[in-house]
């Protein structure tokens, strides 16, 4: 998602009247030509990313289960 959303607009400025599928379909085609390398950065940020969601989750879980205690 991180690549598709720094390349997004790219897409459509290169190719104006794109149809919203098919700007998918581009960012598809270069996320796949890109190599190893070139994909690290990007995954990187998704790895931490998840991370930070987990821990927002398990807070949020966390304090919906202390107000459920409270309201008892």
């Amino acid at each position: 998602m991180f690549f598709a959303n720094e390349q997004r607009d790219k897409v459509r400025e290169d190719n104006p009247g794109i149809k919203f599928g098919d700007v998918g379909k581009m960012l598809g085609e270069k996320w796949k030509a890109l190599n190893e390398k070139q994909r690290a950065p990007y995954e990187a940020k998704a790895v931490a990313d998840k991370k930070r969601y987990e821990e927002e989750k398990a807070a949020y879980s966390a304090n919906a289960d202390e107000e459920e205690e409270v309201s008892e």
